[in-house]
């Protein structure tokens, strides 16, 4: 499973989290509908969970060091977090599989 899959999941979680954020809950608060944060935070989820596995995976086969699947991790939990650590991502991926 390369990393760029990784990559990828890692940036539409990103994607869905702000949606969740800057469209879902507005709508849910200030217009009274709750449908949204429903179904995009169970998308959201669904590819946070993803991303777990995903990195585990990456982690385990090209032998990343706890400290970089941390990072990874954390950058998930924070709005816009996937997108600045998609460059740091891409340089682990061009290292040699130990």
């Amino acid at each position: 499973m390369p990393s760029s899959l990784l990559r990828r999941i890692a940036w539409l979680e990103g994607v869905s989290f702000l949606v969740l954020l800057g469209i879902a809950m507005p709508l849910k608060y200030a217009a009274g509908n709750p449908l949204p944060v429903k179904v995009v935070g169970w998308i959201h989820g669904a590819l946070f969970v993803a991303l777990c596995v995903v990195l585990l995976v990456v982690m385990w086969r090209r032998r990343w060091p706890l400290g970089r699947g941390a990072l990874v991790f954390a950058a998930a939990l924070v709005p816009f977090g996937p997108f600045l650590v998609d460059r740091r991502i891409a340089r682990y991926e061009s290292e040699p599989t130990p």
